[in-house]
């Protein structure tokens, strides 16, 4: 089992910037591969990033790169997400997720763990 606490979440201005943390409690936090998603009001929940169990590899939406960063920390067991140049399109619940099969990461189906969610709103 494991618990995954999302926090780092508030209200910012266009243009800001906000780092989001996911702390993992549990089993080994190097045994998943780890992601970020988030759902806007009245829309589906989308992937954001993810990050390979090592680090070593991350793969972005094509909505956020260049502007976002995923990066995680063996030693704290948590995981981050540093949003630069936000906009108001990225306003949402922001969610951290955790399972050992990169695909069911990637797809955001069939993932594992979930965390409670942490809502983010960029004012224009």
């Amino acid at each position: 089992q494991v618990l995954l606490v999302e926090s780092g979440g508030g209200l910012v201005q266009a243009g800001g910037s906000l780092r989001l943390s996911c702390a993992a409690s549990g089993r080994t936090f190097n045994y998943y591969t780890m992601g970020w998603f988030r759902q806007a009001p009245g829309k589906e929940r989308e992937f954001v990033a993810a990050i390979s169990r090592s680090g070593g590899r991350t793969d972005y939406a094509d909505s956020v790169k260049d502007r976002f960063t995923i990066s995680r920390d063996s030693a704290e067991n948590t995981m981050y997400l540093q949003m630069n140049s936000l906009r108001s399109e990225d306003t949402g619940v922001y969610y951290c997720a955790a399972d050992p099969i990169p695909a069911h990461i990637m797809g955001g189906t069939l993932v594992d763990y979930w965390g409670q969610g942490t809502q983010v709103t960029v004012s224009s």
